[in-house]
This record gives C-alpha cells, sequence and structure tokens, in this order.
C-alpha cells in the first residue's frame, strides 16, 4: 500500500489522547507539566480500515495493542505537549505504513559456474593445507 494512500486518511477523529507527567529527570518543570503524550486507537472499531488492513496490524503489532483491541503509542520526549503529540502522531502513520507495505518477495540467486569452482578450489586448498599437519607414521 502506497504511503500517500495512507496519508490521505484522517485518522485523527478517531484518536484518543492523554497526558500525563513524564517521567525521568528534568526538576521542577517535568514535576509540575503533564508533557507525556498518549495515543489510543481501537484498531477493531475503525471505520477507515479495511477487514484485512485490520487483520494485517492486529497481526504485525501485536506487542504494541493491548488486550482491548488499541493500538497504545506514547511520546514523552519533549518539553511540550503539543511537540510530543505531533511525535506520537507521526510514530502512529509510520507504524501503519510499515505494517501494510507488503515485503519484497526474495528471488533465488544462483551462484556462476566461476564463483562455484572458486570456492570449491579454496575448499580443496584448506583440506591439502590441513592434511599436510598431520603426522607421519
Amino acid at each position: 500500500m502506497p504511503i500517500d494512500i495512507l496519508n490521505s486518511r484522517d485518522f485523527s477523529s478517531e484518536f484518543s489522547f492523554s497526558a500525563s507527567r513524564s517521567s525521568g529527570p528534568g526538576g521542577q518543570h517535568v514535576n509540575k507539566v503533564s508533557t507525556k503524550v498518549e495515543l489510543r486507537f481501537d484498531v477493531k472499531k475503525s471505520l477507515l480500515l479495511t477487514p484485512e488492513e485490520k487483520e494485517l496490524i492486529l497481526e504485525k503489532l501485536v506487542n504494541k495493542i493491548n488486550q482491548e483491541g488499541e493500538l497504545v503509542l506514547v511520546s514523552q520526549r519533549s518539553r511540550t505537549q503539543l511537540k510530543n503529540k505531533e511525535k506520537v502522531i507521526e510514530k502512529f502513520y509510520e507504524l501503519l505504513t510499515g505494517a501494510l507495505t507488503p515485503r519484497k518477495k526474495r528471488k533465488p540467486t544462483k551462484l556462476s559456474p566461476e564463483a562455484k569452482e572458486k570456492r570449491l578450489e579454496e575448499k580443496r586448498a584448506q583440506a591439502e593445507k590441513k592434511e599436510r599437519r598431520k603426522k607421519v607414521d
């Protein structure tokens, strides 16, 4: 699925945000201000995703989806709630794009006859070297 098709959909109506205090160092600012932003997106109830897309997302992002079927993402890097909100939305679109883009099929390749012969010659040389190390009776 191309990226532009995913970005043309506006999931913002299906987002649920909550803010809380960030963890870690930061002094008084961290202790007073709720800058950590948590985004919740209910995959199963989404009206903008097809059933196939929902299935793919539930399968590929299983570690980020809770038991209620909500995709939960958190951002607490920035000192402002607005920047963290932007970051978490960006992270959401990246995750969905990654989950919905199909993996390319691997095309099996063959060794060229020259490469095969070179490999076998190196093996013969190595075997001969080890053979010469043995004690003579």
